[in-house]
């Protein structure tokens, strides 16, 4: 799909949806320094969050509602259905195949922030079962992709409260640069495992943070 066509999609659906997205999710925003990280992203950027469930890219999809995400889906989503398999292409989302050793969706991600889009990922690599202790390890895949596409991690954190009465609630970190974690001292291996603890702990600081902001209003 041409990128024209992919943003005229974007947009038609937002501007449709919209109202759906304020009955089902309702959601409110908190920021760890707005003046640092708002909802507008300004150039490429690679946003890095939480895994609740399969609603998660709706709800940064109209979070970040100027721009464009490009969100990384996993196989089992992507081929659930023809219907979704034909929204998901459309909204210009990137299959990955958790079984395979094909890495396609790295150098496709690469090369979207290089040219400066956003690209969405969840590290996680699938939605937690029920009562299992949140968030699960994350993949390391994205570390490379910041550090090969020089593009600033967004970590974000959703509770995952959607189709409820309560509020959805959602908390943006400040920009993390991998490059400048990047220990020369270090090999390769043990940078990426570095960077990749170092986001995970920021993202469920977020979290943490996001709790606090909640009980204090």
């Amino acid at each position: 799909m041409t990128e024209p066509m992919l943003t005229f999609f974007n947009w038609f659906t937002k501007i449709t949806g919209f109202p759906f997205f304020l009955i089902a999710f309702k959601t409110k925003v908190f920021y760890q320094n707005r003046k640092v990280q708002g909802r507008r992203i300004r150039g490429k950027a690679l946003v890095v969050t939480n895994h609740k469930a399969i609603y998660d890219f709706a709800v940064w999809m109209f979070v970040f509602f100027t721009r464009t995400l490009r969100c990384i889906v996993a196989e089992v989503t992507y081929d659930l259905n023809a219907v979704l398999h034909a929204l998901l292409k459309m909204w210009g989302a990137i299959r990955v195949d958790r079984h395979d050793n094909d890495f396609d969706f790295m150098w496709k991600s690469i090369d979207i922030l290089k040219k400066g889009g956003v690209v969405e990922i969840f590290p996680e690599s699938r939605i937690p079962e029920k009562d299992e202790p949140t968030p699960l390890e994350f993949k390391p895949s994205y570390v490379y992709i910041a550090l090969r596409s020089d593009a600033p991690i967004i970590p974000v954190f959703t509770d995952g409260c959607y189709f409820s009465k309560k509020r959805s609630h959602v908390m943006i970190g400040t920009p993390i640069y991998a490059s400048e974690l990047y220990d020369e001292s270090l090999g390769e291996r043990e940078n990426i495992e570095a960077i990749n603890s170092f986001v995970r702990s920021r993202i469920i600081e977020l979290g943490e943070e996001l709790e606090k902001r909640k009980k204090a209003r």
